[in-house]
């Protein structure tokens, strides 16, 4: 998402509705600028509801989402804190939006209008960023990052991810299409990249639940060894493995990237490289290098930040770092490229289909909506579900504004 220039014209509104300066002078100095700086939308506008105020249509363009405000504080809020704030402040129930990952892509489409609110103010924002500074990857820290997401319960899983158990982008064949066979079209595109023969070896570093190994194992005979770090993922993956008759050409070890060994035809990667960090991408890059046997093919599906977003990015820290990933980091494309190379590894393929990622999380999102007794149930209480509901709207949105964006890379050692 992002933030806000100083040199803004007057508020614009389409309707019989009521002006910025109509409003009290008691509304906050924080809800008069926020106002202001929704009338500059571009490509869209809110009806934006406050407390004791007539709805105000706010932007230029076809009416994009309704943004209901329970507590005016939550403007103060987000100019301070930025994304992290309004995720919370969402979380907290002091706001609402009848369509959340719209409101969210037309906020970040519009960065050069609202670029304040977007990053915060550095002193508000420091302690998120002392914060994600600890949580680095080193192999404890990885381990602990990677239960604080993935051990959350396979059931909690198994409730919104389709039956492949599959949490990366889909690749849909057509508007008719459904999310499990999108999956499944998805890994079908990395063995037809990769072309393994009967007998190959894959390294799969971030096996997940085991989706990818099934389908090479049952349908190309290939011998996979799956990594992870998550204890859930790695019972189910094993679990599936026997389930599936295919065992004895799958195996999955809870192991850090850090410390594989050996050589493979073929290695997997499928949106795993996100959870690496910055600091350790050289390493991580050079076990790929190592661990693939000359002449071998490497696919890596990464979610990737647009180049024009990288550096700030970089800098600071997100909603996503703060409440879900702790310790993620996204690379944009041309620093994957580099830091490929750097490792002695060149990228052959380069396919990209972010939109498909964001229908991927429209369908998550609105399977995830359809539980939400089942979730209290299991502990996951009306807080903690405003919190992945803003998550996967969030994600949605970096989709459809292609802040974000999602490529396969097919990687051969150079030369």
């Amino acid at each position: 998402m992002t933030v806000m220039q100083d040199s803004l014209r007057p508020s614009v509104m389409h309707g019989a509705l009521r002006a910025p300066g109509a409003l009290s002078r008691e509304v906050r100095r924080a809800t008069r600028l926020a106002v202001d700086l929704l009338g500059h939308l571009e490509g869209g506008a809110v009806r934006l509801s406050l407390p004791g105020h007539a709805p105000m249509v706010l932007g230029h363009g076809d009416l994009r989402a309704d943004w209901t405000v329970h507590d005016e504080r939550v403007f103060e809020r987000i100019f301070a804190c930025g994304d992290i704030a309004m995720g919370e402040s969402f979380m907290e129930g002091e706001w609402e939006s009848d369509a959340l990952a719209s409101l969210l892509s037309l906020l970040a489409a519009n960065r050069g209008v609202l670029r304040r609110a977007i990053h915060g103010r550095p002193l508000a924002m420091a302690g998120h960023w002392l914060r994600h500074r600890l949580r680095a990857n080193t192999r404890r820290g990885a381990e602990r990052n990677i239960a604080a997401h993935y051990d959350l319960g396979n059931d909690f899983y198994a409730l919104w991810l389709d039956r492949s158990m599959a949490y990366s982008s889909a690749l849909f064949g057509g508007a008719d299409e459904g999310l499990a066979a999108a999956q499944q079209r998805k890994f079908e595109r990395v063995l037809a990249r990769l072309d393994p023969q009967p007998g190959d070896t894959i390294l799969e570093i971030g096996c997940g639940w085991g989706g990818f190994a099934e389908l090479a194992a049952t349908t190309r005979g290939c011998r996979v060894m799956g990594l992870t770090l998550s204890r859930e993922q790695l019972d189910y993956a094993r679990r599936r493995a026997q389930r599936g008759g295919f065992a004895h050409l799958a195996e999955f070890a809870l192991c850090d990237y850090r410390d594989v060994r050996g050589q493979y035809d073929h290695i997997v990667s499928i949106e795993m490289v996100e959870a690496v960090g910055e600091r350790f991408w050289p390493q991580w890059f050079e076990q790929l290098a190592e661990r693939l046997k000359p002449g071998g093919k490497a696919l890596v599906q990464s979610i990737t930040i647009d180049e024009r977003l990288f550096d700030s990015y970089r800098r600071g820290t997100d909603f996503i770092q703060r409440y879900i990933f702790p310790g993620g980091m996204l690379p944009s494309v041309p620093r994957f490229i580099a830091e490929a190379r750097d490792a002695g590894l060149v990228v052959r393929d380069d396919f990209a289909f972010g939109r498909h990622y964001a229908r991927t999380l429209n369908a998550w999102r609105e399977r995830f909506g359809q539980h939400p007794e089942a979730l209290q149930e299991k502990g996951y209480d009306a807080r903690f579900q405003r919190m992945w509901h803003f998550y996967l709207a969030y994600c949605e949105a970096g989709f459809e504004s292609g802040d974000l964006d999602v490529h396969q890379f097919e990687l051969a050692h150079a030369g």
